[in-house]
């Protein structure tokens, strides 16, 4: 018998507000872009080289809803899910396109919240604590591939 595994775990920052629709089944699918970065020394110049990667995230139901609700443009999140390669039709020429997603299973925010107007949000945690929403479980049975 054969395996494999399709298996993504991506931390990074959110590049633009969660964008959040609703399917024809009534279901919730959030998408957004995610950066991952990574930093280096030149060994030639010491000039200090960064070089960013750019993901599209896709998530549906309760972590759509989780996504569009707590998540925001900058902040750092920890994925979970796998890639997913959809076909489809490029309406301005008819030709078929194909783009690459992480179809999200988790989404965890990571580090503090972000301050807003320099005052803490409402029902911050106490200092040492962090926020961690429980994630409930995804039933694949209505996703739409």
């Amino acid at each position: 018998m054969s395996y494999s595994v399709n298996k993504v775990i991506l931390v990074g920052h959110l590049g633009n507000a969660p964008e959040q629709r609703t399917m024809t089944n009534g279901h919730a699918v959030t998408s957004f872009r995610l950066a991952t970065s990574k930093e280096w020394r030149d060994r030639e110049s010491g000039e200090r080289q960064e070089h960013t990667e750019w993901h599209s995230i896709v998530c549906y139901r309760n972590t759509a809803e989780f996504v569009s609700q707590y998540i925001a443009k900058g902040r750092q999140v920890y994925i979970e899910g796998e890639l997913r390669t959809r076909k489809f039709q490029d309406k301005s020429t008819g030709t078929d396109r194909y783009m690459t997603e992480v179809v999200a299973d988790s989404v965890v925010p990571l580090g503090a919240r972000p301050e807003q107007d320099g005052k803490a949000p409402a029902g911050k945690q106490g200092k040492g604590q962090q926020e961690r929403p429980a994630e409930p479980p995804m039933d694949d049975d209505d996703l739409p591939y």
